[in-house]
């Protein structure tokens, strides 16, 4: 294996190979592949080696470009609870995966195990920016218009309002950071458009991202329908809201898929018009395919964790991988901090 003194902190990525549903074998299909498409990365592989070396071995960009960090530890199950993973954390995949981050081993760490469990581990070892109460949680949706970038989607149940301005300016330069827009647009998430509406921590949100002379092209609020239709970059709003959104247009985007395969089988006729139909169906099942964004990240912490899910494909974990790395070669942290410095000190918020 390549020694790991030979890799660039700035160009490694620090991997929980022993979490996710099919871990490590997926996982490492994954990293192979996210490999395989940026020849100047590298990565650590965190696990069992007895597991992890064959898998290697059989691959040869993981031989020349990855190294095997042998973790003494049983990993943390998916049923773990945050406060157990904790207790059994040091010596694990996915403490050893966090810990390389805050070493100044790797640039972002990528885990598809336990979310509450990876959520307490980033806290605890990374901490929080100066500046931010509560991290959150974001998701990238498909749109009419390309992705959009929603949080909070579960770290935190309920968010007032300067933790909603938070989320803005986190949201906002994680979206230039992994979208590619130069200027990303931010709205609040509300019930209406109209300024009486929502309840007092929104409208208070509202009159802050107003007023408080931010770097952010906030376009006031959007309502639930918006999201899907892509009318801004950045959906900003509390964990439990956000939550429920996820789950609900993933549910939907279930349906719709089960409802167009029967549609397209229940005849012969349908079947020659799937057939006809098939280079727009396979554009459609792109977009929707969850693996094409997976990858959620814990923003406001002193470093770079990235969630996959734990039922994602190699193709999925590689994409998460590809936002671990976007994000740790931008400087969207330092845009967060200066912004965070503006509310901090501008009177605004408490």
């Amino acid at each position: 294996m390549q020694a790991q003194d030979r890799m660039n902190p700035a160009q490694t990525i620090s991997i929980d190979a022993m979490g996710g549903d099919d871990a490590p074998g997926i996982v490492i299909d994954g990293v192979a592949s996210f490999l395989e498409s940026r020849p100047a990365m590298r990565a650590l592989l965190h696990g069992d080696e007895v597991k992890l070396a064959p898998l290697v071995a059989a691959r040869p960009v993981l031989q020349s470009r990855a190294t095997i960090v042998h973790a003494v530890t049983d990993k943390i199950t998916s049923d773990m609870k945050p406060s157990q993973a904790l207790r059994r954390g040091k010596g694990t995949s996915m403490w050893n995966a966090v810990e390389a981050i805050r070493e100044g081993r790797a640039g972002a760490s990528v885990s598809a195990g336990n979310t509450g469990a990876l959520m307490a581990i980033s806290m605890l070892i990374l901490r929080k920016m100066d500046g931010v109460h509560r991290p959150a949680m974001t998701a990238v949706w498909p749109t009419l218009r390309g992705r959009t970038v929603v949080l909070d989607v579960g770290a935190n149940v309920e968010a007032d309002a300067q933790q909603l301005v938070t989320f803005a300016i986190m949201g906002e330069a994680f979206a230039r950071a992994t979208l590619g827009i130069a200027r990303p647009t931010v709205g609040l998430l509300n019930i209406g458009s109209e300024e009486m509406k929502g309840h007092e921590e929104v409208r208070e949100a509202h009159e802050w991202l107003r007023a408080a002379g931010l770097d952010l092209d906030y376009r006031g609020f959007i309502e639930g329908d918006d999201i899907s239709s892509g009318a801004v970059d950045v959906v900003v709003t509390d964990g439990f809201t956000g939550n429920v959104a996820l789950k609900t247009g993933e549910g939907v985007a279930r349906m719709l898929a089960s409802h167009m395969r029967d549609a397209f089988t229940e005849s012969l006729m349908s079947k020659a018009g799937a057939v006809l139909a098939m280079n727009g169906l396979k554009r459609l099942k792109s977009l929707m395919d969850p693996s094409n964004v997976n990858g959620g990240v814990l923003l406001g912490l002193g470093g770079i964790s990235v969630k996959s899910h734990g039922s994602a494909d190699a193709r999925g974990f590689a994409r998460a991988c590809e936002m671990a790395a976007d994000l740790a070669a931008s400087d969207f942290q330092g845009e967060i901090a200066a912004n965070l410095a503006k509310i901090g000190t501008g009177g605004v918020a408490a």
